[in-house]
């Protein structure tokens, strides 16, 4: 070693010529290649032939699991369902029981003029689709215009929608139409195609980029499940006017109840974003269905619409009581 006194007194080209032993010595060295995700040396697991022989057999798995539960709705369209009819109705339990204590004081009592006389219209309509089963019928006091059945036949009316059907045959078609839903099995439809994304995102997520997953959720949206509740939609739409007609109901007067609809709507979002086609294409294709809607009437041996009274008619206004 030398002393730091004689270290100073070296010229510089002395200085390098000594420390280019070391200088070689960091030249040789060379930094490890970085690997992603990798551990002791070993490449990712998804580059193993073990897995892509694991990831395989499941994906053929899941495409024979898929086309076996591959079911026809009443129209004949092809969609997946994998939810039995027993775990429906108990999903639909459980939403019956929190929309009751949603709505605790806002049910209207049983035989009040509404409630006797949307439970009478109801029932009109399911007798006649020939829908078995104990179902029970509410009326929501709340100027809400709107209307749903939960699975396992469990109907609900907010009595702001008695106004704007107007008749008897204007509220047949909203109640149809959501009777129809039942009947078709929408609900089991929407969860099980629910329960196929959620897989496909959590993959997603899992092997790709989990920033993806989110980006994902939105195309799907917008590709699939919006299409799709217009398609549901449009299934009830058919369905339901079939239905109110078999009940002895005027179909034609379901295209003045959405006429109706499409006033109180206002401004409403492009049908692309939305999850229900827009009162226009409603009309239109009921227009295209009534032919077929009146033969099914005609079928039932119903009198002449126009001979029939409902029951605003009756008490001369447009407002059902309460």
């Amino acid at each position: 070693m030398i002393p730091l006194g004689q270290l100073r007194q070296l010229p510089l080209w002395r200085l390098a010529a000594r420390a280019q032993p070391h200088v070689r010595w960091l030249s040789n060295y060379s930094r490890p290649a970085y690997r992603r995700f990798s551990s002791n040396g070993r490449p990712p697991f998804w580059q193993s032939r073990g897995f892509w022989y694991a990831a395989g057999t499941a994906g053929t798995g899941g495409l024979v699991y898929y086309e076996l539960h591959i079911d026809e709705s009443p129209t004949g369209r092809r969609r997946f369902i994998d939810i039995s009819p027993a775990e429906e109705e108990k999903l639909g339990q459980a939403a019956y029981l929190q929309t009751m204590a949603q709505y605790r004081g806002q049910i209207v009592p049983r035989n009040a003029p509404a409630d006797a006389f949307v439970r009478r219209v109801a029932h009109r309509v399911i007798g006649a689709a020939g829908l078995e089963g104990d179902w029970e019928v509410h009326v929501i006091h709340s100027p809400e215009k709107n209307a749903f059945v939960l699975p396992g036949r469990k109907i609900f009316v907010f009595s702001g929608l008695l106004p704007l059907a107007a008749s008897e045959d204007g509220l047949a078609t909203v109640l149809a139409h959501e009777i129809a839903h039942q009947y078709a099995r929408h609900s089991a439809e929407k969860l099980s195609q629910a329960k196929v994304l959620s897989l496909l995102y959590m993959l997603v997520s899992l092997f790709v980029d989990p920033s993806l997953a989110q980006l994902g959720r939105s195309m799907t949206s917008l590709l699939l499940e919006l299409p799709n509740s217009r398609q549901c939609e449009q299934e009830a739409d058919e369905i339901g006017l079939n239905f109110m007609a078999m009940a002895c109901y005027d179909p034609h007067q379901a295209v003045g109840l959405w006429q109706r609809m499409r006033q109180a709507e206002g401004v409403t979002p492009p049908q692309l974003l939305n999850t229900h086609p827009s009162s226009a294409s409603r009309i239109a294709n009921i227009q295209k269905w009534i032919p077929q809607a009146q033969m099914k009437r005609e079928a039932a041996n119903c009198p002449n619409p126009d001979l029939t009274r409902t029951f605003f008619s009756r008490l001369g206004s447009g407002v059902a009581p309460f």
